[in-house]
């Protein structure tokens, strides 16, 4: 059974920055895709970032320049590092894997003004 891990969310300071990691576990193959999502309060979740396994990613308008995601090779593990944080990055972020559509449970990420 495929279950999927996220750590490293926390409450920083308008500008500062967080490194959010993601494990994979339990299976026998490498995700073609793993990405972030978020979810504000009283907001649909959208997506954040995501990563092939040959490096392709894709970012959301609003976190391009400030957000990178990475790949550690094929292993099924995701980063994404956050920095230039504004309040309104202020949401549960969320790991998925692709094509088989695993999440977390999510992560608090919380930016203080």
């Amino acid at each position: 059974q495929v279950q999927v891990v996220e750590s490293g969310g926390g409450l920083v300071q308008a500008g500062g920055s967080l490194r959010l990691s993601c494990v994979a576990s339990g299976s026998t193959f490498s995700f073609t895709a793993m990405g972030w999502y978020r979810q504000a309060p009283g907001k649909q979740r959208e997506l954040v970032a995501t990563i092939n396994t040959v490096g392709v990613t894709n970012y959301a308008d609003s976190v391009k320049g400030r957000f990178t995601i990475s790949r550690d090779g094929n292993k099924n593990t995701v980063n994404l590092q956050m920095n230039s944080l504004k309040p309104e990055d202020t949401a549960v972020y969320y790991c998925r894997t692709f094509p088989m559509n695993y999440w977390g449970q999510g992560t608090q990420v919380t930016v203080s003004s």
